[in-house]
């Protein structure tokens, strides 16, 4: 009855519907990670079905028997947690946030003796509205679960990119905090566009990192498996039918990425057209609002200096581009967003690079927003270089400035400094390697040119 019960709870989510063997090499990875007592992060472009993945292993039993057995999933309890919805909050929201959808996911397992246990400490700490008290009631919730109940704990960060402007570094020490006591009955899955270690400072992971740097799983934009379903289940509910060589050249216009494939299947069946020439289809795709908003979000996640890369109609070489699929053999995969990429060439040359910052304290680079790609502290020091653009900052004064909340600046060396003058200039310089706005001033400190 117990296995019937959670069988539909699980119904309810449209990842349980999947086929067992989607991604099964991702999660194959993934499992080796957790089973060793690490975390680990699933890095792809947008669209390329981060959350989706991630929702199989929190809801599809079939896929999770498929990799551990049917007894040894029961002891798997993944929380999923969509931290986009909590953009810009403080960390005692964040830590609320994570208690409270660990107790959702017990009730909703069916659980029901673990989650009376768990709900009773939420709303105890959660009572006393201080932030270290609701910590400790979320450290022995975990212990009772990985300890005395011998779950093993998987958070499921996803879309955790939008929540990097705001993290502190206190975030991973707590988490840190319950993996010390769980060992290795607690895990994180980390759902990102790049990884933890390119776009925090190494301050910022010092507590967690040798659990989480450098175990990234890249997931593929193209999933044969999931994706045939998903064709099939539309193709069901619409009760039409796509022609299968239409299909193919969609797939090939694609790449294969999974938002801009549905899409153009969407797109197509509502239509009704039916299309002789692949380059008549191309311009139809291109056409539809949906699928140029995608092709932008691909964009916009882009550096400025990988945008250049794209722009300038060479071979490719760039790692990271190749390691997320978005190039190979020196080349864009996706058609659909080289025709874009194409199209911004002839914006770029009018595009407006004037640096501002507006009454709702945004940074912006013309119109667009630079600030919700930044950390608290690149935030700061953007902000604050800004406000003394063509002056010579002397680097004490930018530590002092931008570390300013920290208890001491003590500790705070050039080098950091240094980290932290990089991995910005990677955000917001055309060139990084010769930048153009925030400029080194040898021997004194560095100086902003709008």
């Amino acid at each position: 009855m117990k296995q019937l019960n959670n069988a539909a709870m699980e119904i309810s989510h449209f990842e349980s519907l999947y086929p067992e063997d989607t991604r099964f090499a991702e999660i194959e990875k993934i499992l080796s990670f957790l089973k060793e007592g690490n975390s680990c992060q699933i890095v792809s472009v947008p669209g390329a079905g981060r959350s989706n993945f991630l929702g199989l292993l929190a809801y599809n039993r079939s896929v999770r028997i498929k990799h551990v057995s049917e007894e040894k999933q029961a002891w798997f309890h993944f929380v999923y947690l969509n931290f986009s919805e909590i953009r810009k909050r403080p960390l005692i929201d964040a830590t609320k946030f994570i208690f409270l959808n660990l107790v959702d996911s017990l009730k909703e397992r069916k659980k029901n003796e673990e989650y009376e246990i768990a709900n009773k400490l939420f709303k105890e700490s959660l009572s006393f509205k201080d932030e270290l008290v609701l910590f400790q009631g979320l450290k022995k919730t975990v212990d009772y679960l990985a300890l005395e109940k011998e779950l093993t704990i998987v958070f499921l960060f996803d879309r955790f990119e939008e929540y990097i402007p705001a993290v502190e570094s206190e975030f991973f020490s707590n988490l840190r905090v319950l993996r010390n006591r769980a060992k290795y009955r607690f895990s994180v899955v980390f759902s990102l566009n790049r990884p933890l270690e390119d776009i925090l400072e190494a301050t910022f992971l010092s507590d967690f990192y040798e659990s989480v740097v450098g175990k990234i799983i890249y997931l593929p934009l193209f999933d044969k498996i999931g994706m045939d379903f998903r064709i099939k289940y539309l193709e069901k509910i619409t009760e039409k039918k796509i022609d299968k060589q239409l299909l193919d050249q969609v797939l090939q216009l694609t790449g294969g990425h999974s938002s801009l494939v549905l899409l153009s299947a969407e797109a197509l069946l509502a239509s009704g057209q039916k299309f002789a020439e692949k380059q008549a289809l191309r311009k139809f795709l291109l056409e539809q609002k949906t699928i140029r908003n995608t092709l932008a979000s691909i964009w916009n996640y882009l550096a400025p200096s990988e945008q250049n890369l794209l722009s300038e109609n060479k071979k490719i070489e760039e790692k990271y581009l190749i390691d997320v699929g978005l190039v190979k053999d020196g080349f864009l995969t996706i058609p659909l967003f080289s025709d874009f990429v194409k199209e911004k060439q002839t914006v770029s040359a009018k595009r407006d690079e004037h640096f501002s910052v507006n009454e709702a304290s945004e940074i912006l680079k013309g119109e667009t927003i630079l600030s919700d790609k930044l950390t608290s502290l690149e935030y700061r020091l953007l902000k604050f270089l800004i406000e003394n653009k063509e002056r010579i900052l002397e680097k004490e004064e930018i530590i002092n400035t931008v570390w300013k909340e920290a208890k001491t600046t003590l500790g705070v060396t050039d080098q950091a400094l240094d980290q932290l003058i990089f991995r910005l200039r990677k955000k917001v310089e055309d060139d990084p390697n010769n930048p153009q706005h925030i400029q080194t001033i040898k021997g004194r400190g560095f100086k902003f040119v709008s």
